[in-house]
């Protein structure tokens, strides 16, 4: 534990210290976002803000991961994967930011390209997964004690999972701080759970992004001076479900990353109703945290509704496993 303790602030440190480094390069590369068209007034003033800051949490979190998460007494596999799945998914968002900007519009990659590429590498780890002794086709069951066999189903469920959480994450970072704020929970309550069960290179690897996150929303909380980009919301997406699914834990996802998933949820429903009614909306914005802001509700009220909620998801979540 005193490990995972002293994670969170060298990573946090770490980040410090890479975010003063990045940020000024990107602001000479004109590294900025392109706000996307649609998006609430509030944001339009947002346009040019650096993006890609996603590589402050992600380097920070693997610098602190390699120092210590190595030295640790036990397995490191468990480790690799969640940060070899995050790196994967950070390859995609870099391409798509670089593609934003090069284009010089919030187009990148196109959504069939990117569920291509992530739909290979989720279903290649949860090909690892079922073919390793220590994860198996058996998922834990919250709250009851048991464990449920999916056999070969196992490789796609998981696989939709990885890609489904990928994603939600991206959606989910739309506000300042939002994303970053929720996600240390979530690396919070995975890397006790982690310590929890053994798995002590993984605990000491969630809490160093527990540190990077912490790090991160000294640019990235309101008003931000940086954005972490698909770069950052989708290592992330890759990190919390590789976390969990290694961890056999993969339901919990639907607690502590309940935000993520709601984000997907109120797109689905939006985009539903929107051709079912030919051009009506139950939403005034999807994802729904823009349909708070639309509300009136100022965006740092939202992050902290949304961080507070997600913790007490956590705790309901740490009582389904204790």
């Amino acid at each position: 534990m005193k490990t995972g303790v002293f994670a969170v602030l060298m990573a946090f440190l770490c980040g410090i210290v890479l975010g003063k480094i990045l940020l000024p390069i990107l602001h000479k590369l004109k590294f900025g976002q392109n706000i996307y068209e649609l998006a609430p007034e509030a944001h339009k003033k947002k346009q040019g803000t650096p993006t890609m800051g996603g590589l402050v949490i992600a380097g920070a979190g693997l610098i602190t991961a390699c120092v210590l998460g190595f030295v640790v007494p036990g397995s490191k596999q468990m480790l690799i994967a969640m940060l070899l799945l995050g790196l994967l998914n950070l390859g995609i968002g870099f391409a798509d930011d670089m593609t934003k900007i090069r284009h010089k519009e919030n187009k990148g990659l196109t959504p069939k390209q990117k569920l291509i590429i992530q739909t290979v590498i989720a279903f290649a780890f949860a090909v690892w997964c079922y073919m390793n002794p220590a994860i198996g086709s058996s998922i834990k069951i919250p709250f009851t004690g048991r464990e449920l066999n999916l056999g070969i189903l196992y490789i796609p469920i998981i696989a939709f999972i990885v890609v489904g959480t990928t994603n939600s994450a991206n959606l989910l970072d739309g506000l300042d701080g939002l994303l970053t704020s929720v996600s240390y929970v979530d690396f919070a309550f995975l890397a006790v759970l982690a310590m929890m069960t053994g798995e002590a290179a993984l605990g000491t690897g969630c809490a160093a992004l527990v540190g990077a996150c912490f790090a991160f929303l000294f640019y990235n909380a309101f008003p931000a001076k940086m954005f972490m980009g698909d770069t950052g919301s989708m290592f992330i997406g890759g990190a919390v479900s590789a976390a969990a699914i290694v961890l056999r834990q993969p339901l919990l996802l639907l607690l502590i990353a309940f935000w993520m998933m709601m984000s997907s949820l109120s797109d689905l429903i939006q985009f539903a109703y929107f051709r079912a009614t030919h051009g009506k909306r139950i939403f005034k914005m999807a994802p729904i945290h823009h349909h708070f802001e639309l509300c009136g509700i100022h965006e740092s009220k939202i992050v902290v509704i949304y961080t507070v909620t997600t913790m007490m998801l956590s705790l309901v979540a740490y009582m389904g496993v204790i």
